[in-house]
C-alpha cells in the first residue's frame, strides 16, 4: 500500500539578498531591507515528505534513518550558517524561501524517495515544492477582522434562522480571519524568487486587507449585499480580487485558504482558467500540495 511519510526538521540560518552586478541603489530597490549587510537571521522549519509501500514492519522508510539522512545532507550544512556562502546553488541563485525548499529537494532525492519539500521561513511565510524543475509555490499569510450575517436577502427571517442557525442573527457576529494566499510560479535562476513579495503583500493589502478590516461584509462590501457572506463565499470573492494583480505581478493564484475559526476553514483552488472550486480540482491540487 502507498503511503506518505512527512519528518520535519530545523535549522538556523541567515542570508542577505543582493546581486553584486546590481548598484546600492538597485539593490536596496529590489530588495528592500533583505540587502542591508551583513545579513538578517530566520528558524527554519522543514517538512520532508517521503512516498512509498508500507514493507512488513509497517514502514515506508525507518525514520531514523530518514533523520541521519536530512542531518548528514541538510541540517548539519545549513544549521548556523550564512546560507549565500555555504552552498555553491545560492552564490548562482539566491537563498529565498523558495529556492531553498529546490535545493533541499536536489540534495535529498539521490537517498530518498522526497515527493515534497516544505520549508517555513517563519510561521506567515513558507514555499512548497515538489520537484517540477524550476516551478515553486510561495504562502505568505495575513489576518483581518470583520463581520457578518449568514442570511439569503430572498428568505424570511425564520427560514434563514432554519438554515444558518445562530449565524442569522440580525446584528451579525465577527471573526478574526486567517487568510493564505498561496501564489504558483517559476524560480528566477538569479533572484531565487518566484514573485516580488513585496509586491505581493501590498496587493493583498489593497484588495482584501484594506476594504475587508474591521467592516461589516454585509453592509460594507456590496459584493456581499447580494451574496451570503460564508466563509467559501468570502475566499470565492477574494480570490476572484486576487487572480489579477498576482497575475501582473508574474506569478498565478494558486489556492486561497480562509480560516475563520479554529474549528471551521475552507479553501479555493485556481484553474488556470477561471478561479472555481471543485472537487475534482481540489482533490488533484491536494495530492500535489498536501499539508503536514
Amino acid at each position: 500500500m502507498q503511503c506518505i511519510v512527512n519528518r520535519r526538521a530545523q535549522f538556523s540560518a541567515s542570508h542577505r539578498y543582493w546581486l553584486p552586478e546590481l548598484s546600492e541603489a538597485e539593490n536596496i530597490e529590489k530588495f528592500g531591507a533583505c540587502s542591508r549587510f551583513p545579513g538578517h537571521g530566520h528558524n527554519y522549519v522543514l517538512f520532508v515528505s517521503l512516498a512509498g509501500e508500507l514493507d512488513e514492519y509497517g514502514m515506508v522508510l525507518n525514520l531514523s534513518d530518514v533523520k541521519e539522512v536530512i542531518k548528514q545532507e541538510v541540517t548539519s550544512q545549513l544549521d548556523f550558517s550564512y546560507l549565500n556562502d555555504v552552498w555553491t546553488e545560492f552564490q548562482q541563485t539566491l537563498p529565498t524561501t523558495e529556492n531553498i525548499a529546490r535545493v533541499i529537494w536536489q540534495r535529498l532525492a539521490p537517498r530518498l524517495p522526497v515527493v515534497r519539500v516544505q520549508l517555513f521561513e517563519h510561521p506567515e511565510l513558507w514555499a512548497d515544492y515538489i520537484g517540477n524543475s524550476m516551478e515553486a509555490y510561495l504562502t505568505t499569510s495575513i489576518h483581518f477582522s470583520a463581520a457578518h450575517r449568514l442570511a439569503h436577502p430572498n428568505l424570511s427571517d425564520k427560514e434563514n434562522a432554519e438554515i444558518y442557525g445562530k449565524c442569522a442573527r440580525t446584528h451579525g457576529h465577527g471573526h478574526n480571519y486567517h487568510l493564505e494566499v498561496t501564489v504558483k510560479g517559476e524560480i528566477d535562476p538569479r533572484t531565487g524568487m518566484i514573485v516580488d513579495l513585496g509586491a505581493l503583500n501590498q496587493a493583498i493589502e489593497d484588495y482584501v486587507i484594506e476594504p475587508f478590516d474591521h467592516t461589516f461584509l454585509n453592509k460594507d462590501i456590496a459584493y456581499f449585499g447580494e451574496v451570503v457572506p460564508t466563509a467559501e463565499n468570502i475566499a470565492l470573492y477574494i480570490s476572484n480580487l486576487l487572480r489579477s494583480p498576482i497575475q501582473e505581478l508574474g506569478a498565478k493564484l494558486y489556492k486561497i485558504k480562509l480560516i475563520e475559526s479554529p474549528n471551521n476553514s475552507c479553501e479555493i483552488y485556481c484553474t488556470d482558467d477561471e478561479s472555481e472550486s471543485s472537487s475534482t480540482s481540489a482533490v488533484e491540487n491536494q495530492r500535489a500540495l498536501m499539508p503536514v
